[in-house]
């Protein structure tokens, strides 16, 4: 459905130091710099697939989705989604992927979100039933049937991004670009919002690609991950192995009914936390149930859970460790 060869964006930017001299000078003579945001890449994405795209600030993930999407011309490389070149800008192209950005809104700010349903119906060129019926499909599994003819500036965030996604799936995309579609939202909401992703895809067939920086919504929905940094690829495969790689430990959460000094969980592993209620132990995964029966026989255990380490701390080693790798390189 997606395949990309050695794409690469780079933007050339001006550069001068501050003050009103150096602003004098560059009316005349400028000086530029090749910045790469995106730097040779390659990765393949099947139909149906729920692809988690992962990086730090400024590693280029915005950028590729929108090379994917056709709004930006890649500097070299060839991209293709669905057999479409996407910078040509294809009607049939156009009527197949949908980008979903958190940070903007399609929906009329003085208008309810049914007018903009309508006006993505026409621009489309669906037919009325049909549409009628995926949006009173959308309306259902998002639960707005009671905000869809209320101005849009009278809703909520959470009911506004909710009709923003109903909005882009009028048409019946099957690639959706999502970029942070969860931000600013508070925890109930996401959790609604991944839920009918997740719906969708398993309805729709619909191929995704998710950028985040919630990893609770990459955690919930993507089995594969692709995290780049600084432009280049740094992993791509499933989320567990990449935990199991990266972090090739699990976190022991015991729940105590009395406080136990730090002493007396030293020699089990790491402490992680101890605040009397509960302990935590880092412990290497072959180590675990010897660590779990000695702790049993020597703590007041009234409850214990056995887990992979947060996801953020995963992501957080691995950029450091590539751009360790990166430093040595260069």
């Amino acid at each position: 459905m997606i395949s990309v060869r050695g794409l690469k964006k780079h933007y050339r930017v001006h550069k001068r130091p501050p003050g009103l001299k150096a602003a004098l000078k560059s009316l005349f003579k400028r000086e530029y710099t090749t910045v790469p945001a995106v730097d040779g890449i390659d990765f393949e994405i099947k139909p149906g697939e729920r692809v988690g795209f992962l990086g730090p600030n400024g590693a280029g993930k915005t950028t590729t989705l929108q090379v994917l999407a056709g709004l930006l011309y890649p500097s070299d490389g060839e991209v293709r989604v669905d057999g479409h070149l996407p910078q040509k800008r294809e009607v049939a192209f156009l009527k197949k992927i949908m980008l979903v950005m958190g940070q903007k809104q399609q929906l009329l700010w003085d208008l309810p979100p049914s007018d903009t349903f309508e006006l993505n119906r026409a621009i489309y060129d669906v037919p009325r039933d049909e549409a009628k019926k995926r949006v009173d499909g959308l309306i259902e599994l998002l639960q707005i049937g009671d905000v869809v003819n209320k101005p849009t500036r009278q809703l909520s965030l959470g009911e506004r991004m909710k009709c923003e996604l109903a909005a882009a799936l009028v048409h019946g995309p099957k690639v959706l670009f999502l970029d942070e579609p969860t931000i600013g939202l508070d925890v109930s909401m996401q959790v609604v919002m991944r839920d009918f992703i997740r719906t969708y895809n398993e309805q729709f067939g619909a191929t995704l690609i998710l950028t985040s920086h919630y990893m609770d919504d990459v955690a919930a929905l993507c089995p594969r991950v692709i995290v780049i940094d600084k432009g280049q690829l740094s992993y791509d495969g499933g989320l567990d192995e990449l935990v199991q790689r990266v972090r090739p430990e699990k976190r022991v959460a015991f729940r105590l009914s009395a406080a136990v000094p730090l002493s007396a969980l030293e020699g089990l592993g790491k402490v992680v936390k101890n605040d009397g209620a509960e302990a935590v132990l880092q412990v290497p995964v072959e180590q675990v149930n010897a660590v779990v029966g000695k702790a049993l026989q020597s703590l007041p255990v009234k409850d214990l859970t056995v887990e992979n380490p947060p996801l953020e701390e995963v992501m957080s080693e691995l950029f450091s460790r590539s751009r360790a790798e990166k430093g040595k390189a260069a």
